[in-house]
């Protein structure tokens, strides 16, 4: 009884010790919560900012998270921008990701080594889950999310031309209605190239079809076309020529998804929580 005391009010001070970080990065007087909750949360109306019971997660990934929301709360503005830009929340959660935590290095020298060693962790953990994947097969978006926030530790692959351009307009948003604009051009190279992409193995199968009749003009044909989609490069210059129908699928961005689940991992969802409550306002007389 008396250890699970003594635990209990190490992270109540832990906690304690965070949310007065995060008022003093904000730099007014934000109402921090931590509660046992998935994910952060910021209420942009009455600036109160709840937490996780991060109680898993190393000083230094609890102050990048930490330092994270408080962009949000420092330059996210409160507007309801799906009614008028239909764009998927997370291609614009990503661009302003970047924007953010770039304002906020920029604002506090410090936090860019708080944000490089929290990332380097999370890198080293595999919280995006990649260790078993191709980065290169993944759609800009993913790669987009994960050159800004681990692309120190790990080769993101970003092709020249187009993609880079992208990338570059990523680093050069400076307001919210910049994030918006860009993310419109990431989420719709993503939707075109995911477009050529279904198109490509259907126009493949339809030359090797055209074969069965062993008609020897047909299969140098088909020979010619193998050899040309060698390269995603390759495909996407043959598949320009062709008319592509709109597809009913979205993109997707798994990276997002992956950080989230894995950050979840970091609460203590049997933590006891906290109870935050308000003082009356006493006459005294």
């Amino acid at each position: 009884m008396y250890n699970t005391f003594i635990r209990n009010r190490a992270m109540t001070v832990r906690h304690e010790i965070k949310s007065q970080l995060a008022k003093l990065l904000a730099t007014e007087d934000l109402v921090v919560e931590h509660k046992r909750v998935e994910t952060a949360q910021f209420n942009v109306h009455t600036r109160v900012l709840t937490l996780p019971m991060w109680e898993k997660a190393s000083n230094s990934v609890y102050d990048m998270l930490v330092g994270h929301e408080v962009g949000h709360a420092l330059y996210t503005p409160d507007i309801d921008w799906l009614k008028e830009h239909k764009i998927p929340p997370q291609f614009v959660n990503i661009v302003e990701d970047a924007r953010i935590e770039k304002l906020m290095k920029r604002r506090y020298a410090g936090l860019s080594k708080t944000f490089y060693r929290g990332y380097e962790e999370l890198a080293d953990q595999d919280f995006f889950s990649i260790a078993d994947e191709d980065v290169s097969e993944m759609n800009l978006a993913d790669r987009a999310n994960l050159y800004f926030k681990i692309g120190n530790y790990t080769n993101i692959p970003i092709q020249d031309g187009e993609e880079k351009e992208i990338i570059n307009l990523i680093a050069g948003t400076e307001t919210f209605a910049d994030v918006l604009e860009v993310s419109k051009i990431l989420y719709q190279y993503c939707k075109k190239e995911q477009e050529q992409n279904q198109e490509a193995p259907e126009e493949m199968s339809a030359n090797q079809e055209t074969t069965q009749d062993g008609d020897e003009g047909e299969q140098e044909q088909l020979g010619e076309t193998e050899s040309y989609g060698g390269t995603a490069k390759d495909v996407m210059e043959q598949t320009d020529s062709m008319s592509v129908g709109p597809s009913n699928e979205e993109p997707e961005v798994k990276t997002v998804d992956s950080l989230e689940d894995a950050l979840k991992d970091l609460v203590n969802q049997q933590g006891e929580e906290n109870v935050y409550l308000e003082l009356p306002k006493l006459d005294l007389n």
